[in-house]
């Protein structure tokens, strides 16, 4: 069954419509709280910077669970612009009360795929949306990380003409598969960019540094990576990065369309979706719903 929400349908294919909503009831009150709790002197000063940042994210989280319950991609922006207003204050609070090496670490790519993911979400989502040139630049300031990478400097220089690139990949596992896209024969590209997608989540599972657990492998492995599984973090599972490439490239994507976790809507606004109609499977429909605020708790900080 087709589900419509605000003019579109449902795009997310592992929960049930239910599911989804009960979600998004969880996040829009986390973000709610976070909201009203920024308008409240930090009682903790040397903790504020983190707390904005995760509220922040927590902008980018609720932007991606819209999409997956069919909300309108144009919608989606007012999010995006959020998050930027929110990074900054904190990169602002923080360089008033951290030393450069206690701020080093959550800004770089390399070494923290976690936050190498998200700024290429990010990317992707801005070069989708059409940002302004205004607040592009503004993200483009947040992210940083000018010419360490082989792949997301090449996104990203396509609008940013002139931006160093890297010669390296900081995470081969699994971007070395889109970086071949860019390099890959014209004819070829489409069948490589769905081989990227079809093998973006299984090999984003990588294996924990020495004398870590899967638990606590938050360098080697993305912070929402199996989020479904019990928890209500859960914002659907998209490969931005490969709309990312598509609209940066103008490559075909048409490989892709109706992929579980191809976003392809981004990239159509005005449909019709491009996601297969269908309710979810009911194993992940009985996945328990948690309390208003354990989505708070449970943020990771890069």
């Amino acid at each position: 069954m087709t589900v419509a929400v605000g003019g579109a349908v449902k795009r997310d294919q592992l929960f049930s419509e239910e599911r989804l909503q009960a979600l998004l009831s969880i996040f829009s009150e986390v973000v709610a709280k976070s909201e009203k709790a920024l308008e409240v002197p930090a009682v903790n000063k040397r903790y504020e910077p983190t707390f904005v940042w995760r509220c922040a994210w927590e902008q980018l989280d609720l932007l991606l669970l819209r999409y997956s319950t069919g909300h309108l991609v144009a919608g989606l922006k007012p999010h995006l612009l959020r998050l930027l207003d929110l990074w900054e204050r904190s990169e602002e609070k923080a360089a008033a009360l951290w030393s450069e090496a206690e701020r080093e670490p959550r800004r770089r790519w390399a070494g923290n795929i976690s936050f190498y993911n998200r700024c290429f979400w990010l990317v992707g989502l801005a070069l989708a949306l059409e940002l302004e040139d205004a607040p592009w630049q503004r993200l483009l300031k947040l992210i940083g990380n000018e010419g360490q990478d082989a792949l997301l400097d090449r996104v990203i220089a396509t609008r940013q003409p002139g931006r160093p690139v890297g010669t390296v990949l900081c995470h081969p596992k699994p971007y070395a598969r889109l970086l071949a896209v860019l390099d890959g024969a014209k004819d070829r590209q489409a069948a490589l960019l769905r081989d990227f997608v079809s093998h973006w989540y299984a090999e984003l599972d990588r294996a924990p540094r020495k004398g870590m657990s899967r638990l606590t492998n938050l360098e080697e492995r993305p912070d929402w990576y199996d989020n479904h599984e019990g928890v209500s973090s859960y914002f659907g599972y998209w490969c931005v990065e490969a709309v990312a490439v598509a609209k940066a490239f103008d490559i075909d994507d048409s490989l892709c369309l109706g992929h579980p976790h191809y976003p392809g809507d981004l990239l159509r606004p005005d449909g019709p979706s491009t996601h297969p109609a269908g309710e979810a499977p009911k194993v992940h429909a009985a996945v328990p719903a948690a309390k208003p605020g354990l989505l708070q708790r449970l943020r990771r900080t890069f």
